[in-house]
């Protein structure tokens, strides 16, 4: 039996992510421990940090998500490592995704605004006829992770009115931020120099040389510091859409009134979360319909169970497995008492498990119904790009119905103990 505090340093630990979800050790957990203080030892050049609680359970999980006045995303952001420096945590404190009621509230009306229904009409059109050519384009031997990339990221570029030639700075910046905890993603560029715009040049050129703190220490990945380059290619958008406005979000959600801190990290925000989920999400759901091939051969037989095999897909392989809140009082969880300024975290993975919730929750079944999975979280800060991931899954799915599509080679796991992530997914595709 595994001693408890080496399974607890395991949930942590993002070496355990590079072998696979720990799906076993969650189950152990949610009968044992539902809710339960998780070491965070160092990690290579990162610091230990002072721990967390971890909570596993379905109905717990919903319950920290949608109650930010005990659950703050505002206090310590909703990464588990804590922010380097005050500096840093103020920083990232402008975004939406750490923001708590009221400021969430008109910072989320103002990005919902800007997806009135013609426009989300439109991207979807779009992104059917995108997902179209891409897998038109795929025959033989190929990655599919790097062809599942360009779908998302395209996406994100007509959205948020970039240039075509720049869209592969976003797929950068992301592997940047979200990948630093692999070696292969951490220090990514991609980018082609000669077909980026003015802005995109101009921006690679303010690229940090280093990724060390003058202490000696790492440089926070999601810092001002860190994302220099990013920020001024933001800057310099938003100053150019606010000059000549365009018929994209962001144009309409400048015009909507964010103010300039606000926008870069909206564009932050669109940047990443938008893309690295699906970046790894996509990939994820075709290599868990590869490992179920009856479920599979059902999809291709039955194209109109789509709707509920992408929750499914979403529920068993859920791209974003964690996020962290911040207790804003001393209060009891599932017995245990959580002091004022600890962390919180939860376990969407573990929650998508729940025997409680989920019969035979091991079970992959693309006619599961209801499906109430938390991937795209829950209460205020319930994703708001949930329907365009449901999009874009939808439509490259539905392109890869008619293909003869085997496993040709060994899938390579992102190392992340955030993002439910794979780096490579060799698969060969021929005609049916």
């Amino acid at each position: 039996m595994m001693h408890a505090g080496i399974m607890l340093e395991e949930v942590f630990l993002p070496a355990t992510y590079a072998q696979g979800v720990p799906y076993d050790t969650f189950a152990r957990l949610r009968a044992e421990s539902p809710v339960c203080r998780v070491p965070e030892p160092a990690v290579g050049p990162w610091p230990s940090g002072p721990g967390y609680w971890a909570v596993f359970r379905h109905p717990d999980v919903k319950h920290v998500l949608r109650t930010a006045a005990d659950f703050s995303s505002h206090l310590g952001a909703t990464q588990i490592r804590d922010p380097d420096t005050p500096e840093d945590l103020r920083f990232v404190q402008a975004m939406m995704l750490n923001q708590d009621p009221p400021d969430h509230s008109r910072t989320r009306r103002i990005v919902a605004a800007a997806f009135t229904p013609r426009a989300v009409r439109a991207l979807e059109e779009t992104i059917t006829d995108r997902a179209r050519a891409l897998v038109a384009s795929a025959r033989g031997e190929i990655d599919f992770v790097d062809l599942a990339a360009d779908l998302p990221v395209w996406t994100l570029a007509h959205i948020m009115g970039i240039p075509d030639g720049d869209r592969r700075l976003l797929y950068d910046w992301a592997s940047r931020i979200i990948g630093y905890q692999d070696a292969d993603y951490a220090g990514l560029s991609t980018a082609d120099l000669d077909a980026l715009s003015p802005l995109g040049r101009a921006a690679v050129a303010q690229r940090p040389t280093t990724s060390t703190r003058p202490d000696g220490r790492p440089m926070n990945p999601r810092s001002e510091a860190a994302l220099r380059d990013m920020f001024a290619y933001a800057h310099a958008l938003a100053d150019d859409k606010r000059r000549s406005p365009g018929d994209d979000i962001m144009s309409r959600m400048l015009a909507g009134g964010l103010t300039r801190p606000e926008f870069e990290n909206m564009f932050f925000l669109f940047a990443v979360a938008g893309n690295e989920t699906l970046r790894n999400g996509i990939p994820g759901g075709l290599l868990t319909l590869l490992d179920h091939p009856a479920e599979f051969r059902r999809l291709r037989d039955d194209p109109s169970l789509m709707d509920t095999a992408v929750d499914e897909i979403l529920r068993f392989w859920p791209p974003v497995m964690d996020f962290r809140r911040t207790a804003t009082r001393d209060l009891t969880l599932a017995g245990q008492t959580i002091r004022a300024g600890e962390k919180v975290v939860v376990y969407h993975a573990s929650a998508n498990r729940d025997p409680a919730v989920f019969p035979d929750p091991d079970r992959f079944d693309i006619t599961r119904a209801p499906n109430d999975h938390v991937s795209f979280g829950f209460g205020p800060h319930f994703c708001l790009g949930a329907h365009l991931a449901r999009t874009q899954m939808r439509a490259i799915y539905r392109e890869l119905l008619s293909l003869d599509i085997t496993l040709a080679g060994t899938p390579v796991r992102l190392v992340s103990n955030f993002q439910n992530g794979l780096k490579h997914l060799p698969v060969q595709i021929k005609p049916t």
